[in-house]
């Protein structure tokens, strides 16, 4: 059931950085045209408004990253066995997690002091931006016990190492 859940909100997070890449291309397209163009004015809350979807997006690929096994992930080790693969990913996923309350417990704060202010320039509510930091802390925790659980079940030998293949391979 939890599995499922975190599916469906995984699936959510995907299509709403593909939203929030999309939307972000017309504050910074009409940024852009108003630069060199008269047509136009220049408009000075689409700089405000590219800088917020910015930060969402980059947060949301940052869910989505720890969620894939991707965004945490440097490979220095050699091929190791699966135990010892499944030790190793309990052992970063532990800093993994430490990273996580760190955004959720620090995210708070700063989502409590923005909580009654408001942007100078688009007028938005300052707490829709600062939100995204403690959001993406739970979201981490969320889906790097998920990882851990499964590296755990490996380690105790109830489950098999999904080998994912490399990213990049070397040419010969």
């Amino acid at each position: 059931m939890l599995r499922k859940i975190t599916a469906w909100y995984s699936q959510l997070l995907n299509w709403l950085l593909v939203f929030s890449v999309a939307v972000l291309i017309i504050p910074v397209s009409l940024q852009i045209f108003s630069r060199y163009t008269q047509l136009i004015p220049a408009y000075i809350w689409t700089e405000e408004m590219a800088r917020f979807l910015f930060i969402w997006m980059v947060m949301i690929g940052a869910m989505v990253g720890v969620r894939e096994g991707s965004h945490f992930e440097v490979d220095v080790w050699p091929d190791l066995g699966a135990k010892a693969t499944a030790a190793l990913q309990l052992a970063s996923g532990a800093f993994i997690l430490l990273f996580a309350f760190v955004f959720l417990w620090a995210g708070w704060e700063f989502t409590r002091f923005a909580w009654n202010r408001v942007s100078e320039l688009a007028d938005l509510p300052l707490w829709m931006i600062h939100v995204a930091w403690p959001v993406t802390g739970l979201t981490w925790f969320v889906f790097q016990s998920e990882r851990m659980w499964d590296a755990a079940m490996v380690l105790a030998g109830r489950a098999q190492l999904k080998v994912e293949p490399k990213h990049l391979e070397a040419a010969e």
